[in-house]
């Protein structure tokens, strides 16, 4: 999957970037949740939780582009 991803050009920096934006929509899915008329608690902390479990994924698949990337670079892989 990784491979896949590197060949239509996906790189390690728009998953971190897109990491770090999944934290922010956290917050704010969870905020604009609360601040409906009627807002209910525990849906407003399930939308925070559900977007908030983006982030660890994205990071974790940054993680392996970057790997994937740095295995590019290297003379041997060149070769």
């Amino acid at each position: 999957m990784i491979n896949k991803l590197r060949e239509i050009g996906v790189k390690s920096d728009y998953a971190y970037i897109g990491a770090v934006a999944s934290i922010g929509l956290a917050y704010l899915s969870h905020y604009s949740s609360r601040l409906r008329k009627n807002s209910d608690k525990a849906q407003a902390d399930r939308w925070g939780i559900f977007v908030g479990t983006w982030a660890p994924t994205l990071f974790g698949l940054g993680i392996a582009l970057r790997l994937e990337e740095l295995h590019d670079d290297t003379p041997a892989a060149k070769s």
